[in-house]
């Protein structure tokens, strides 16, 4: 018998999952000239490739400029860091 059938199955993919490209304060906080920060700027810029199912802000790293950012969702701490910095969060 193949391997593959002799190995136990274990857990599922949920197929109705939605994945959101990612981008961390970190990246944000080096484009700090530009205002505000949508996911087609993060495209001309490089910072992620694909859209998937929106743009998700992370909050790994710290900020220190006051940015307006525009993205489908946010992390608590990256909300918390943003607002702490004297921007805007807004969700599309």
């Amino acid at each position: 018998m193949p391997l593959q059938r002799r190995i136990p199955k274990r857990g599922f993919t949920n197929i109705f999952r939605r994945e959101y490209a990612v981008v961390n304060l970190s990246d944000l906080a080096k484009m700090a000239g530009s205002d505000p920060i949508t996911p087609e700027v993060l495209i001309q810029k490089g910072l992620i490739k694909d859209m998937k199912a929106g743009l998700k802000v992370l909050g790994m790293g710290e900020l220190n400029a006051k940015l307006t950012v525009r993205a489908h969702k946010f992390s608590k701490s990256a909300l918390d860091k943003i607002q702490a910095a004297g921007g805007k969060a807004e969700v599309i």
